[in-house]
């Protein structure tokens, strides 16, 4: 990795660190989910920094992919396990960091994910295989008598690029790719008390651009040329300005131009933990950016 990337990794990091302890500070009984989505993300503009992902507040049994809605009037309540992800980049160099806010009594849930991240990260070198990061993951949640989520990863990641390979599993495996001096990565354990498992809800706020193709509708050309600047990166529909998008953001959907990401959840009344860095492999180890 040129000396120039790994440092624009390195700033993103210690922004997104900051900002993400700073976002945990809001998150109270009776404040309002939108309002704190919107203190965090701008927080990252004030640090001339840009938004990698619409910042996700997924609730309870929700693992990821919330966000508030335009028209949002959730508060969190007492009890709640409130997962805060954020996404930050410079130059499209990108910082995923995520932590849990337990407003109940479950800290034993929301240290499995962190002890899961933190024996994960101590294995990352030159040749470890991500089977190895997801036996690490597993073992430290189960020893707590809880399940990891066996189909959510960690990622790689690349300029602009925020989920690519290789996935890094948060159950036991053998073999898989191998890791290598240079890349980038994010490791992000969920740990829960349901299934082990997440599927889509009807829930979708988040979108992202996956093809790039003429349009016939006025509205669904606004949209794209409103998410140009992304280069890809994932927005929120509260993030638009286009008047009345719902009807094209369907459309572009339809026709895979756009991307969907629905909210993913484990079985209602369950609770979901999660705990994430971002880290670059070096030859004998890894930095930890977003620590």
């Amino acid at each position: 990795m040129k000396e120039e990337i790994f440092e624009r990794y390195i700033q993103a990091g210690k922004v997104a660190s900051t900002i993400l302890r700073k976002g945990a500070d809001l998150i109270r009984p009776d404040g309002s989910l939108a309002q704190t989505a919107t203190e965090v993300e701008q927080m990252v503009i004030d640090a001339g920094l840009g938004v990698a992902f619409p910042v996700n507040i997924s609730l309870n049994e929700s693992a990821a992919h919330d966000t508030p809605s335009p028209e949002d009037d959730r508060t969190f309540k007492a009890g709640d396990m409130v997962k805060l992800d954020l996404g930050v980049h410079l130059d499209g160099y990108i910082a995923d960091t995520a932590l849990t806010v337990d407003l109940g009594d479950q800290n034993l849930l929301v240290d499995a994910s962190i002890a899961a991240r933190d024996a994960a990260i101590a294995r990352v070198k030159p040749g470890v295989t991500i089977g190895e990061l997801g036996t690490a993951v597993a073992a430290e949640i189960g020893s707590r008598g809880y399940r990891p989520i066996a189909n959510l990863t960690g990622h790689g990641l690349d300029q602009f690029r925020l989920h690519m390979g290789p996935n890094v599993p948060n159950v036991g495996g053998i073999g898989g790719a191998v890791l290598e001096e240079g890349m980038a990565i994010a490791i992000e354990p969920f740990a829960t008390t349901g299934t082990g498992y997440v599927s889509d809800q009807k829930r979708v706020e988040i979108f992202s651009q996956m093809a790039w193709k003429p349009v016939r509708m006025p509205t669904s050309r606004k949209i794209l040329k409103e998410i140009e600047p992304l280069n890809g990166l994932p927005f929120a529909r509260r993030h638009l300005k286009t008047p009345k998008p719902d009807l094209s953001l369907l459309r572009l959907v339809r026709e895979g131009v756009l991307h969907a990401y629905p909210v993913l959840s484990d079985v209602p009344g369950s609770y979901v933990s999660q705990a994430e860095h971002t880290m670059i492999v070096t030859s004998d180890g890894c930095v930890v950016t977003t620590a």
